[in-house]
């Protein structure tokens, strides 16, 4: 059995998706960023970095795992599913996935900070964001224009960016002048395991516009962990 620690971020979801794939039997503990529970010192044992998602599988010797993207690895490795195993295939996955780990997350992470929940909107700063993630929207368009997934067949690289892309309303970079993003983006959600994986846990905003009442209490929730906690709550 596998233990998940996480939240409704997309960095969470790239785990629950990936053990829905792989059908692995886990039990989720949403933490509670509010109270600091990530914080506490039962949790830093398992991820010293104060941050989700991490696991724990029980079925290593109760072995912790931190970081989304060595989850997914790990994940990966233990099944033998979702990367290849041959060097040049486990690469190209690899690629891909420091990608979102190096690039996208990060660069849609920082837009979210500025563009949603600092109380001071700093433009440049807003800009210089929405311009990166546009430019690494785009790499990702010119490469699903010759390739249906990232790495040759679907694999932890697909689920890590799209557990990111696909929640580019809120960051504020919209991708609809990007057909073969968007091809890749509609193509993955309709997959039964993922829009399972999505719910573990659900997000406070599901369903609601970035413009509604609804979202407004999320910024304003949202912003008190920011500068209470810092801006990165949870890990690529």
């Amino acid at each position: 059995m596998i233990e998940l620690f996480t939240a409704a971020t997309p960095n969470g979801h790239k785990v629950s998706i990936a053990l829905e794939e792989l059908a692995l039997p886990y039990e989720m503990r949403v933490i509670d960023f509010a109270r600091g529970e990530q914080r506490e010192p039962w949790f830093l044992q398992i991820n010293p970095n104060g941050r989700i998602p991490a696991i724990v599988d029980h079925g290593a010797g109760d072995f912790a795992v931190f970081e989304s993207g060595a989850i997914l690895i790990y994940l990966a490795e233990k099944t033998g599913r979702l990367m290849p195993a041959d060097g040049k295939g486990r690469s190209l996955v690899l690629q891909w996935l420091m990608f979102q780990m190096g690039g996208v997350g990060p660069m849609m992470g920082q837009a979210n900070i500025f563009f949603r929940y600092f109380p001071e909107k700093i433009q440049p700063a807003i800009d210089r964001y929405h311009a990166e993630v546009k430019r690494l929207f785009t790499v990702l368009d010119g490469h699903l224009a010759r390739n249906e997934f990232l790495a040759g067949d679907y694999s932890i690289a697909d689920i890590a960016n799209w557990a990111w892309v696909r929640t580019s309303k809120w960051s504020g970079v919209p991708f609809d002048d990007l057909p073969h993003l968007t091809r890749w983006v509609n193509q993955i959600r309709q997959r039964p395991a993922v829009q399972a994986g999505i719910l573990m846990p659900p997000s406070k905003l599901s369903g609601a516009e970035a413009d509604t009442e609804k979202a407004r209490k999320f910024v304003e929730e949202a912003r008190k962990i920011v500068v209470t906690g810092g801006p990165d709550l949870d890990s690529e």
